[in-house]
């Protein structure tokens, strides 16, 4: 058949492109329910606190509005100091207005930044019983909008959906506990997210983290069954397979879900994590279910994954030890090894000798495939691990303030201190000041005996050209100045030079 014109041409295909944010996207898709999504891959290291889009074009960029040492008996440190509240008060009021134009917002970096600043007004700007009624009073209009980000709907990218997400979780605490309500509205929409392969792990993670912080937060008992955290605890056990719903899971969202199982588990009683054995299935411990798992995970190439789960052994060894011990017992570590909570004779003895010795070689691991940094972080991690899963020693943290501490001798604290950090990241030490919540998961201990330093006494004590700066750097120059010297020592017969 003879042809008129040119030939036509097959047509080529669409070019991935590149966003204002830098991230490779091409054609829109759904996912398994739906929802409009974008073929995007966000970096390993996304975090809602860095981005390109800046938060001083909505006038957030106060750094000064944060809580400082005042000194009650001075009147001006005083009014300055309920300044700085009620400015504090209008920022978030301010910043919550902006969640009512986030649905409309044709533009995805922007709404990206609505929610940056949502996030940094919750963390750093409600505070206090006042921070929680302004937010409380705003709550369904936040919540809407997010719901409305996290559906897919207007075309929302990844890192919006993420972004969201986090809004939620810092949202649970500020909120607070017994409120069953944020649980139930919140249950269905993050399992779609988790259940939806087609989403990006990186927006899946954060909607698990939003789920577990939900449930610890928020939640209470009188859940019914299927909604309750042991639900979710068993979704954060299918989800950290290698593969969910026909698809291999990322090691990202492994880990993640490793780490709010952790998290749940500091909510059962020792005996449902590390009780029983492998005869009596009724009565074993959901953690030494998961021992086979974790076993695997300590041998991937993932690092994040393997220090979930050498956390998550390092807990349910503690729990395991926990098992019928008084205080006393506690206090007393040379019988650790032959009590009621003790790994010998059981079933799972010969696989706990493993997962000993595989951390104990992680913990002095080393080679060219990791770099500096991973390898001093990764041997710090899993000699902590390794105190408790082979020496039977109690973890230690102390977080310090001005005028208060948290001290924390087990992992189940340690896990909670850790998840909490995550979420709030700037604004974890301000909310744990004034956030009665997390003052009472903690433990927080508030010293009033020491009077806060003048600005004076700051430059004096705390200042670079200090008298202590000064000591501490001369100190720092003669240990190096003999390091030196002993690297050298092989050119002086006498060794003087040391």
């Amino acid at each position: 058949m003879a042809s008129h014109g040119r030939e036509k041409k097959d047509k080529p295909q669409r070019r991935k492109k590149k966003n204002k944010d830098g991230l490779l996207s091409t054609q829109d898709n759904t996912d398994d329910d739906g929802g409009v999504l974008h073929d995007m891959d966000l970096p390993d290291d996304w975090t809602v606190a860095a981005s390109s889009v800046a938060s001083s074009r909505f006038g957030l960029d106060d750094d000064d509005l944060l809580l400082d040492d005042i000194d009650e008996n001075n009147v001006e440190e005083v009014n300055r100091s309920l300044e700085a509240a009620a400015a504090r008060a209008a920022k978030l009021t301010e910043a919550l207005s902006i969640a009512t134009t986030i649905t409309s917002e044709k533009r995805a970096t922007k709404r990206e930044g609505g929610y940056r600043v949502l996030f940094k007004a919750i963390t750093q700007y409600a505070t206090g019983n006042e921070g929680m009624e302004i937010l409380e009073s705003r709550w369904d209009i936040v919540l809407e909008a997010c719901l409305h980000t996290l559906q897919g709907k207007g075309n929302s990218t990844p890192a919006e959906q993420y972004a969201a997400c986090r809004v939620l979780e810092a949202s649970s605490v500020v909120l607070g506990e017994d409120r069953d309500d944020i649980v139930e509205k919140l249950n269905g929409p993050l399992k779609k997210i988790i259940n939806a392969t087609g989403r990006v792990a990186q927006v899946r993670s954060a909607a698990l983290r939003c789920l577990a912080m939900v449930h610890f937060i928020c939640g209470t008992n009188c859940l019914e069954e299927g909604e309750d955290a042991t639900a979710v605890l068993t979704l954060c056990e299918k989800v950290s397979a290698e593969s969910y719903r026909g698809e291999t899971v990322s090691p990202i969202l492994r880990a993640t879900a490793l780490d709010c199982w952790s998290l749940l588990s500091t909510t059962f009683p020792d005996a449902f994590i590390a009780a029983g054995d492998s005869d009596d299935d009724f009565n074993l411990g959901q953690g030494l279910q998961l021992l086979p798992l974790l076993a695997e995970c300590l041998d991937s190439t993932d690092q994040s994954l393997r220090r979930s789960a050498g956390e998550c052994v390092s807990m349910i060894h503690e729990c395991r030890l926990n098992l019928g011990m008084d205080e006393e017992e506690a206090a007393n570590r040379t019988e650790r090894a032959y009590r009621r909570g003790s790994w010998d004779g059981s079933e799972w003895e010969v696989l706990m000798d493993e997962v000993k010795q595989r951390i104990a070689e992680l913990s002095v691991e080393s080679g060219h495939h990791m770099s500096k940094k991973d390898k001093k972080e990764q041997r710090a991690t899993f000699r902590d691990f390794m105190s408790t899963i082979v020496d039977d020693e109690s973890p230690e943290e102390i977080v310090n303030w001005r005028g208060g501490k948290v001290t924390l001798n087990s992992w189940q604290e340690i896990i909670k201190l850790n998840f909490v950090r995550h979420c709030l990241q700037g604004g974890f030490q301000i909310q744990l000041m004034t956030n009665e919540t997390l003052q009472a998961i903690f433990g927080a201990v508030f010293d009033g005996s020491g009077m806060p330093l003048n600005q004076l006494e700051k430059r004096m004590y705390m200042s670079k050209t200090s008298e202590a700066a000064k000591a501490a750097d001369k100190a720092m120059t003669k240990q190096r100045r003999t390091r030196t010297n002993v690297k050298n020592h092989f050119l002086t017969a006498d060794g003087e030079d040391i």
